[in-house]
């Protein structure tokens, strides 16, 4: 995505049988912070005892300066890099400021205003509470705009510059989304204690606030039009975490009034008809939105093609049919083109792509490499200005690239601004990517080599089958396995990104069984490679993949240990418990009290007295994704039919969790299962 301009310069555990332990973590709570801006003397590489990890990407719109976060570190700053000389690199710093945040800085439409959210306000009865500051260009002064109470996400700046609007949670009690933890059950359940996601904008000059959207609609994603008189957003009826599968794009002007359907992919005729939406973005006329369509697992995990539809709701397209990665972000550079971020095969491109002829531009394509790509909370997020022809700016990423800040401009010249890991020592163990051929599919996945490999020994290897299914594997190796001295395979079989919207969607309604076989057939052609010893193979995997180690093991005894994390043992019961069943329809094309059959035909409770493998099953008590009662089955049956099991509840833990210690102990449980069952050395 050289993103170059043509023609505008307008424009992404609890207790299983028994209570494990419950830890309490008390946060400090924040100094009130002097706010300055500073020349940044010191060598960032010095100023870190953790990983540094760049994030929070945006371009001035001159595109003469880059503004980034550093994850991983003590204290909060924002840092200031000149593009045309990255030595100089100023901080915006909050001093005194070592126990809140930073995020999300984004420039105002003149250049001369940086907004940012922090948690660095000084308000002892509030030290997790996110406020939007401004850090000015001439003075250098920050100041605090918001004095809010809810969660606040991906503030935006309007084009004219006097609003910034972002995604809020009036009196939130929990981050918007699936992956949190769920509140515990009680009340009306649906109805009660509903938290809605909506558009709020402030005006930039004085804080004071408005809603932009309706209070029946949670919002996932929004978009300022350029003329700065309306909003497009992607929402969908309350509860959020349930509904964004079914998302319609909307348009409501700033001045009030009720929203109107842009598109609706529930009743829209066509290939996106049933699909999922994401990423809603105006061309700089105005006249026409894009979004990412594509049949989508998890909101955030986005991919597919790009559609384009008129403003008025009239003439929807796909700008990029038969194209063979997945797109995942995407932005207009023009009236006429689309720059954006495609997987291909494990690759990153960066791609400029004509809008109306659906084809690649002259020299519009650069591949990055075995490398992630991110730049903000939207999947492969890049910052982007026409300024000079069209410049974007991300974090680069892999095996072989350590997080930094990169730009690219319009002559597909890459520029590395950062050295934030400079002098990090290579990985000591190899990793590279496996290409395999299985039932007319071409499939990729990834192998991380042991450490101080031998192909005169025997090793064992570990299977990691990604969560999705829709999404994909990336280049980041298994550096704890590697050092215990196991090979690891991370497959993307059929259902995951990277190869058009054909191959994410060849598992549909078929769960378990192609994919089964792809992740086999790779399995084969990693130990034609490489020194395997066939007796010592494991399997595991999160969400789906926990899924899938718990449906694999019913279908082969080839695997002689597993761990199922977060898994779903029985897809009929599991419709009726999650919280998130509007996904499982355009999978599985009907609801399960229509089509039990093909739930049940990919349950692993339908063919549990096969299992012989052992298995570890791990999950959090409010896991509203895939909740308790999933992995409590599975491992009820194992136990009754006497295969070797263990079943671990973490407390107050959801999808994705976030206590160190349970993150710690779940880490030391999975190395002693494998260690037990199929040692790294015999």
């Amino acid at each position: 995505m050289t993103f170059r301009v043509r023609r505008s310069r307008l424009e992404l555990f609890a207790a299983a049988s028994s209570l494990l332990f419950v830890s309490v973590l008390t946060a400090q709570t924040p100094a009130k912070p002097t706010l300055t801006a500073a020349p940044d003397t010191a060598n960032p590489n010095q100023q870190f005892t953790r990983a540094p990890q760049p994030g929070g990407v945006a371009i001035s719109p001159d595109g003469s300066t880059v503004a980034w976060t550093l994850r991983g570190h003590a204290g909060a700053a924002i840092h200031l890099t000149e593009v045309a000389n990255p030595a100089n690199n100023k901080l915006i710093k909050l001093e005194g400021a070592t126990d809140c945040s930073v995020n999300n800085p984004t420039w105002a439409p003149n250049g001369e205003t940086l907004a940012f959210r922090s948690t660095c306000t000084g308000d002892k009865s509030k030290p997790d509470q996110d406020q939007i500051f401004l850090w000015s260009k001439a003075s250098g002064d920050v100041k605090q705009l918001t004095h809010l109470t809810g969660d606040m996400q991906e503030p935006a700046w309007s084009p004219d510059g006097k609003s910034i609007a972002f995604l809020f949670v009036e009196n939130a009690t929990r981050s918007a989304g699936a992956l949190d933890a769920m509140k515990p059950w009680s009340g009306v359940i649906g109805e009660d204690g509903v938290e809605i996601q909506r558009v709020y904008a402030v005006n930039a000059a004085d804080g004071t606030g408005h809603w932009l959207t309706p209070d029946r609609l949670h919002v996932y994603e929004f978009s300022w039009a350029p003329n700065s008189s309306e909003i497009a957003f992607i929402a969908a009826n309350p509860p959020g975490e349930n509904n964004w599968w079914v998302a319609k794009l909307y348009a409501v002007p700033v001045s009030g009034g009720n929203p109107r359907v842009i598109l609706d992919p529930v009743t829209v005729a066509g290939a996106l008809h049933g699909l999922q939406i994401a990423v809603p973005r105006w061309s700089p006329d105005g006249k026409r939105l894009s979004v990412i369509g594509g049949l989508m697992s998890d909101q955030g995990s986005t991919g597919g093609d790009i559609w384009i539809i008129d403003a008025d709701g009239k003439h929807l397209v796909d700008a990029t049919p038969g194209i063979d990665g997945t797109p995942t972000y995407a932005i207009w550079t023009g009236n006429h083109t689309l720059g954006f971020i495609e997987d291909r095969r494990g690759h990153s491109l960066a791609v400029d792509w004509d809008a109306d002829k659906h084809s690649l531009l002259p020299g519009g394509e650069v591949d990055l490499g075995e490398v992630s790509v991110t730049g903000g909370a939207i999947k492969n997020a890049v910052a982007y200005t026409p300024a000079n022809g069209g410049t974007i700016a991300f974090v680069k990423s892999g095996f072989s690239a350590q997080p930094e800040v990169w730009t690219l401009d319009s002559h597909n010249n890459l520029r590395q601004l950062t050295h934030v890991n400079a002098g990090r020592p290579a990985p000591s163990y190899k990793f590279e990517s496996i290409e395999w051929q299985n039932e007319g599919f071409h499939v990729q996945g990834w192998l991380t080599y042991p450490k101080d490999y031998d192909p005169s020994k025997k090793y064992p290897m570990i299977v990691e089958v990604h969560g999705g299914p829709s999404a994909s594997a990336g280049p980041r190796g298994s550096a704890q396995w590697s050092e215990l001295g196991y090979f690891v395979f991370d497959p993307n079989p059929r259902g995951s990104f990277g190869q058009g919207e054909a191959f994410t969607a060849a598992n549909r309604k078929d769960f378990g069984y192609g994919d089964l076989r792809d992740i086999l057939k790779g399995m084969d052609a990693v130990e034609a490679k490489v020194s395997i010893d066939k007796s010592r193979e494991g399997l595991t995997g999160w969400s789906y993949g926990g899924f899938m180690t718990m449906f694999a093991v019913t279908q082969t005894h080839r695997f002689r240990a597993a761990v199922a994390g977060a898994g779903l043992s029985d897809w009929l019961s599991y419709y009726g418990e999650n919280s998130i069943d509007q996904w499982m329809t355009p999978f599985f094309g009907a609801s399960v009290y229509d089509d039990p059959a093909v739930y049940a035909k990919s349950s692993a409770m339908t063919f549990i007295k096969n299992v012989k493998t052992p298995t570890l099953v791990i999950v959090g008590d409010r896991d509203g994704e895939c909740p308790a009662p999933q992995s409590f089955e599975f491992w009820h049956a194992l136990r009754d039919l006497g295969v070797k099991t263990q079943l671990v509840v973490y407390p107050n833990e959801g999808h994705g969790f976030t206590n160190p210690e349970h993150i710690h102990d779940r880490t030391e449980r999975e190395v002693r299962w494998f260690a037990e069952n199929m040692p790294p050395s015999q």
